[in-house]
């Protein structure tokens, strides 16, 4: 019998030979193939084997849930246990909310809404591309899972957080605001696309904004922080 699972915490190739190789030592399972773009594995076995003897024969890393067959939205767990969307999002919104903060409060004196869109832009490029910072190798993997361009041009990936530092930097600078607001339009609208076609089709995948360090759920919170960045550059830009 055959069975498909999604697997969570699967970032590059090496993520997914171990997977492959670790699931095959499991008594009766025969075949397992894994699909490392939407996170499935297949696993051909001789006789029913619980969802949690698969799970628990994989590293910590790596979480399984048994896929739905209806319409229903899987539940992948990413951190070990279930939690809600919010808690599994706490990380981004604290961190959006300490950029904001940290925006409003070096104009609260001397208020301008231009400054401050440039300087919330310039720590969001600064922050974000920090954590991506923190795995090159497996940030390109995790992104183009989502991002139609990292997906046709791999190398993509692997320069896109030294294009965030350097917008991060032009922002707070005020070096060439102009261009840098055409990059973000152009750069974050490509990744939005990915991102909304994937909220669309209800893919349980690991979203790569705070690069591989966090867990983080591909969510709609994920298409709200772009959306924020399009619309204050779009706004920029109009002034």
């Amino acid at each position: 019998m055959k069975k498909t699972y999604i697997i969570d915490g699967m970032t590059c190739n090496n993520c997914k030979a171990t997977v492959e190789n670790t699931l095959k030592k499991v008594n009766n399972v025969e075949n397992v193939s894994v699909n490392l773009e939407n996170g499935e594995t297949e696993i051909t076995m001789k006789t029913s084997i619980e969802t949690k003897v698969l799970k628990d024969s994989l590293p910590e890393k790596y979480n399984l849930s048994e896929k739905k067959e209806d319409n229903e939205i899987p539940k992948v767990a990413f951190d070990g246990d279930e939690k809600s969307k919010l808690q599994q999002l706490k990380p981004l919104l604290l961190i959006i909310f300490y950029i904001s903060t940290a925006s409003i409060l070096l104009h609260f004196k001397n208020w301008n809404w231009n400054s401050f869109m440039l300087d919330f832009m310039g720590l969001f490029y600064i922050v974000f591309s920090f954590f991506k910072m923190l795995d090159l190798k497996g940030f390109p993997e995790s992104f183009k899972m989502y991002d139609p361009l990292a997906k046709k041009i791999p190398v993509y990936g692997k320069i896109y957080p030294f294009i965030e530092t350097a917008l991060g930097l032009m922002f707070l600078m005020r070096f060439e605001i102009k261009i840098a607001l055409i990059i973000t339009l152009i750069v974050l609208g490509i990744t939005t696309i990915g991102v909304t076609k994937s909220l669309l089709d209800k893919k349980a995948i690991r979203c790569a904004c705070l690069g591989t360090a966090l867990k983080l759920p591909m969510t709609e919170a994920t298409f709200i922080e772009n959306a924020i960045m399009i619309i204050m550059a779009s706004l920029m830009l109009s002034f």
